[in-house]
C-alpha cells in the first residue's frame, strides 16, 4: 500500500465517519427529547437504546471478521446504508400507536442504528493502525481522529435538539437521511484506493483474543464507558429537563435547546481534551508500560467526581441552584478526565495489536466498549427512577472504580503476550 493512496482513503473514511457521526449525536437526541416530552418514564426511555447498545456488542464482535474477510470499505459503506434505512424507518412511527408499540419499534430501529455504528467505528479505527507510523506517533493520530470524532458528533446533539425544536421529530429525521445517503453514493463512487480488501482465510474464531493486555484493557473499557452512560444516556438530561422545563410547549422547547447546548458542549469538550491528549500527556518518548500507567493513574482521579456529585445530590436531597451549578461544572471535569481515560485506552489497543490482527481486536475491545454502554444505558434509566440523581452518579463512582483494578492489572504487564 503506497502512503499517497492509504492517505487518501484514510481522509475519506475519517469524513465518512464525521458524517455519519452527526447523525448519530442527533438522532440520540432527537429520539431522547422526542419521547421525554411525550411522558415516557426514564426506564422506558433507557429502553429505546437498549437494543441499539445489544446490537453494538453482537456487530462488533462480527465486525472485526467481516473487514478481515472481505475488506474495511464493505463494513464503512454497509455502516452507512443501514443507517440510512433506520432513518427513513423511524420516520414512519405513527403517534397513534400505543406506548408499547413505539418503545419496540424505536428499540428495533435503534437496534438497526447500532449496528451501522459500529460498523462504521471499526471501519474509521482499524484505518489508522494501517497508516500511521507506531510509538507517539500512533497515539496522535488516534487522539485526533477520536477527538475529532467526538467533537463532531457533539455538534450532532446540538443540531438534534435544534432540529427538533425548529422543525419537529419526522421532518428532522427524513433530512438527515437523505443528506447522509448523498454522503454515501459520493464514497461509494469516489472511495481512494488504498485500504485492504480483505483475506479468504480469516476464520470467525480469530475475533477472539489470547493477549491478555487486551483482554484487561477490554474489560476496563467496559466499566468506564458504562460509568459515562449511566448518567449521560438519560439520568443527567432528565434532571436537567425536571429543572428548566415548566410544561409548557415554550418551556419544553427552551428546554431541549438548553438540555441539547449543554450535552454538545459536553461531547465537543471532550473531543477537543482527546485531541490534545498526546500533549497534555507529553506522551513523546514514553513506552507503552508507562502510558498503561498513566491510564491507570487517571481513572482513579475521575473516581473523585461523580463520587462527590452523588455525596452532593444526596445532601442537597431534592433539585436546587447550587446543586444544577455543580453538576454542570462537575460533569465538565468529567468530560476532561474523562476524555484522557479514553484517549489512553484507544491509544493502547493499537499499540497492543498487530497488523494482521487489527481489524480482530479492534472489534473486540468495541464489543467491549458497547457492552459497557449497555450496562450504563440500562442502569441509567433504573438507578434514576430509584434513585435519583444521587444513586445515578454513585453507581458510576463504583464503575469506574472496577475500571481502575482491571487497568491496573495492564500496568503490571511489562512484556507483550504473544498475538493468537
Amino acid at each position: 500500500m503506497s502512503k499517497p493512496e492509504g492517505l487518501a482513503a484514510y481522509i475519506a473514511v475519517t469524513a465518512t465517519y464525521w458524517a455519519f457521526m452527526l447523525t448519530d449525536g442527533a438522532l440520540r437526541m432527537l429520539v431522547l427529547l422526542h419521547f421525554n416530552s411525550l411522558g415516557f418514564s426514564p426506564v422506558q426511555l433507557a429502553y429505546l437504546f437498549v437494543l441499539y447498545e445489544i446490537a453494538g456488542v453482537i456487530t462488533n464482535l462480527s465486525a472485526g471478521w467481516i473487514a478481515a474477510r472481505f475488506g474495511l470499505t464493505s463494513t464503512l459503506y454497509a455502516g452507512l446504508g443501514l443507517q440510512v434505512v433506520a432513518l427513513i424507518a423511524l420516520a414512519q412511527l405513527d403517534p397513534a400507536w400505543s406506548v408499547a408499540a413505539s418503545v419496540v419499534f424505536v428499540m428495533c430501529v435503534q437496534g438497526l442504528s447500532g449496528v451501522a455504528k459500529d460498523l462504521a467505528k471499526m471501519s474509521s479505527k482499524s484505518a489508522v493502525k494501517l497508516l500511521a507510523p507506531e510509538g507517539d506517533g500512533l497515539f496522535r493520530w488516534v487522539a485526533l481522529l477520536t477527538g475529532s470524532k467526538n467533537a463532531v458528533k457533539g455538534f450532532g446533539f446540538l443540531l438534534g435538539a435544534g432540529a427538533l425544536a425548529l422543525f419537529g421529530f419526522v421532518p428532522s429525521v427524513l433530512g438527515m437521511a437523505v443528506m447522509l445517503g448523498v454522503i454515501l453514493l459520493v464514497v461509494v463512487m469516489r472511495m481512494p484506493p488504498g485500504l485492504p480488501v480483505g483475506r479468504k482465510g480469516a476464520k470467525f474464531i480469530e475475533v477472539i483474543s489470547k493477549n491478555t493486555r487486551i483482554n484487561w484493557l477490554s474489560l476496563a473499557r467496559v466499566f468506564l464507558f458504562g460509568a459515562r452512560d449511566v448518567w449521560f444516556v438519560v439520568g443527567i438530561p432528565i434532571y436537567f429537563y425536571s429543572v428548566l422545563s415548566d410544561g409548557t410547549p415554550e418551556g419544553q422547547r427552551a428546554a431541549f435547546f438548553m438540555i441539547g447546548t449543554f450535552m454538545a458542549l459536553w461531547v465537543i469538550l471532550y473531543g477537543a481534551v482527546q485531541a490534545r491528549a498526546p500533549a497534555i500527556l507529553r506522551s513523546a518518548g514514553r513506552s507503552e508500560a508507562d502510558l498503561a500507567a498513566a491510564a491507570r493513574f487517571w481513572v482513579a482521579t475521575l473516581f473523585f467526581v461523580p463520587a462527590g456529585l452523588a455525596i452532593a445530590a444526596f445532601l442537597a436531597g431534592a433539585p436546587t441552584l447550587w446543586l444544577t451549578g455543580a453538576v454542570v461544572i462537575g460533569l465538565l471535569i468529567f468530560g476532561v478526565l474523562f476524555a484522557l481515560n479514553s484517549s489512553l485506552h484507544s491509544y493502547l489497543i493499537l499499540a497492543f495489536t498487530s497488523a494482521d490482527r487489527v481489524t480482530m481486536d479492534v472489534g473486540f475491545y468495541y464489543m467491549a466498549n458497547a457492552a459497557g454502554r449497555l450496562i450504563g444505558t440500562v442502569l441509567s434509566g433504573l438507578t434514576y427512577q430509584i434513585g435519583g440523581l444521587p444513586l445515578c452518579l454513585g453507581t458510576a463512582a463504583v464503575m469506574i472504580a472496577l475500571s481502575w483494578l482491571s487497568i491496573g492489572r495492564i500496568s503490571r504487564e511489562n512484556a507483550p503476550s504473544s498475538p493468537a
